[in-house]
């Protein structure tokens, strides 16, 4: 019996896996409104799951004032007005203050804290994907091959650490956030998307246009890292709070917050990554004035 229920929550497991992947997948390919609409509905259903944690540790962030921001923040990376940022984020960052100062309640300054993290965390670091699909250069059309290494990366890092941690984990990376994790398990993972980013370069380079050799080995390392910090990050708010898992949303997942917090800071460090170092020489030549 046992073995039917394990071999089910696999097959469900990988049901969804598969779903959730093809629709992703698609949905980076097209781009435009369909990426925008997807990063969105993640989003907010990530935010809520945040929300639900924090009340359980006893804060209370104010869940509409994080929707509206992502939707505000959603709508200038769509548009592609970076510009506006830094203005959208001090009237959101105003905005958490004031619910606090005006609802009634004890205003607690972890709820204005939290607030912030909330649509930050939740909502500005993976809306950078959108930045990354649409950036270019003379050399680019778009970023879609970069996307593409990214996801390979997280991906292969997932899939390393959980092989040979399994096989070779002797050493705990993390013992009091996540007792799981070893180092072993991390070097695994930081191979396998070397390995993985590296393959993505080879067809960037037939299908895309030509990139230095090097360029796939330092994204796929940026990529790994930041991967794993995402995963710890994650582990660290729900072992504060004192959940297992963000939700039960996704069938064998647990949240969409689990699914997607290996994404959460990964995805602005490959987007900021590509933008001065790939498709321009801005931090060089930064640098290069100043010497």
């Amino acid at each position: 019996m046992d073995e039917v229920k394990g071999l089910n929550k696999n097959a469900t497991r990988m049901l969804t896996g598969f779903v959730m992947g093809t629709v992703t997948m698609g949905c980076i390919m097209l781009g435009g409104i369909y990426l925008l609409l997807l990063v969105l509905g993640i989003i907010f259903l990530a935010s809520k799951e945040y929300v639900k944690i924090l009340e359980h540790k006893g804060f209370y962030p104010s869940l509409k004032i994080i929707l509206a921001s992502e939707i505000i923040l959603g709508v200038i990376m769509y548009y592609n007005r970076t510009d506006y940022v830094a203005g959208a984020l001090t009237i959101c960052t105003f905005a958490s203050f004031l619910w606090v100062l005006f609802r009634g309640r004890q205003p607690y300054i972890a709820n204005v804290a939290t607030t912030i993290l909330g649509f930050v965390y939740c909502g500005y670091f993976p809306l950078h994907l959108l930045l990354l699909r649409n950036i270019n250069s003379p050399v680019y059309n778009d970023g879609l091959g970069f996307v593409v290494m990214m996801f390979t990366a997280i991906l292969l890092t997932d899939v390393g650490c959980y092989y040979a941690g399994s096989r070779f984990g002797k050493n705990k990376l993390a013992p009091v956030i996540s007792p799981n994790k070893t180092v072993e398990g991390s070097i695994g993972g930081i191979i396998s998307a070397i390995l993985g980013a590296c393959i993505i370069g080879l067809f960037i380079n037939i299908w895309f246009a030509p990139i230095k050799w090097y360029i796939p080995i330092f994204a796929g390392l940026l990529c790994t890292i930041f991967a794993q910090i995402g995963d710890l990050c994650e582990s660290l708010i729900k072992r504060d709070a004192g959940v297992k898992d963000s939700g039960n949303s996704l069938p064998g997942h647990g949240g969409f917050l689990d699914r997607a917090d290996s994404f959460v800071l990964t995805i602005p460090v490959m987007y900021y990554f590509c933008k001065y170092f790939v498709f321009s020489n801005d931090i060089i030549n930064f640098f290069k004035g100043l010497l």
